[in-house]
């Protein structure tokens, strides 16, 4: 079943609630992949109907950015979900999430201003939160499934989420991989041979400094070790940092407790992002 109306999303929703069955969000921007895949297996462990959005968010991209040629493929993606027998796809245009006249949008602060993403794209997390608030608001599921792949991103909606007590539980699924270790993301059609070959070398480098810390290095020799793998590989950085994993502040001891390393770098035309756990 596909709503494309919010009175036909109404209906449906109306109709998948029935008996009171539980609801989970997949919210994404289409161009599918098997880490989507996963986020609506997840999804279904969680509830009984599933639902799955997809809209390419036109408030998250910067001037500058890739909206216009960002991969849409529609036909596979529907394929995609009804193989994996999800009860309803939500797939608006840009008129129905943002009608003339809009003139609203979520501002956050907290995770959305830790000095990752938010420094090189100062406009991504109020277009992010905005698109994912109407959703929840649209859709009231129980549950919203997000890919711990944007990390950040998940802590702000997560923070949002109980913030203004939307009534939604949102759960962070593992980062999918390719056997060499590179994150699944839509944007790696972007990445030339040559460029796919060496884009591993982000999550080798995350590896690389979780081991330095595990061995006992100083976090500002570990962090660098893994920062020069990056751009020895090819790519200019923008960040490679340790923070805190559930505030995204920085740390200065790996005695402050649940870590996360970060990673966002471009090959080419193409920005890739990155994290990885740090476990004791």
């Amino acid at each position: 079943m596909i709503a494309r109306t919010i009175p036909a999303l109404r209906r449906a929703m109306d109709s998948l609630r029935a008996k009171k069955a539980t609801t989970a969000l997949v919210p994404t921007m289409g161009a599918l992949h098997d880490g989507h895949v996963s986020l609506v297996r997840l999804a279904k462990r969680r509830a009984r109907r599933v639902i799955v959005s997809i809209f390419v968010n036109p408030t998250q991209f910067a001037p500058t950015e890739d909206f216009g040629s960002y991969p849409r493929t529609w036909k596979a993606d529907v394929a995609r979900l009804a193989n994996e027998d999800v009860d309803l796809i939500w797939n608006p245009d840009v008129k129905t999430m943002y009608p003339d006249g809009f003139a609203t949008k979520i501002l956050t602060e907290g995770p959305a201003i830790a000095g990752l993403e938010d420094r090189f794209r100062p406009h991504f997390f109020a277009g992010v939160a905005t698109v994912v608030g109407k959703l929840f608001t649209q859709v009231r599921p129980d549950f919203a499934i997000f890919g711990e792949k944007d990390f950040q991103q998940l802590r702000v909606v997560t923070r949002m989420a109980v913030d203004l007590d939307l009534g939604v539980k949102v759960i962070g699924s593992r980062t999918v991989r390719e056997r060499d270790g590179l994150a699944m993301s839509s944007r790696n059609v972007y990445l030339s041979p040559d460029q796919r070959r060496a884009a591993p070398e982000l999550y080798r480098a995350m590896q690389a400094s979780v081991q330095a810390l595990r061995a006992g290095e100083e976090i500002a020799a570990a962090m660098a070790e893994g920062a020069a793998l990056v751009t020895g590989a090819g790519f200019a950085l923008d960040y490679f940092e340790l923070r805190h994993a559930e505030t995204l502040a920085p740390v200065t001891s790996v005695k402050d407790g649940p870590m996360r390393i970060l990673v966002a770098a471009r090959i080419g035309a193409t920005r890739l992002i990155d994290n990885i756990a740090v476990r004791a």
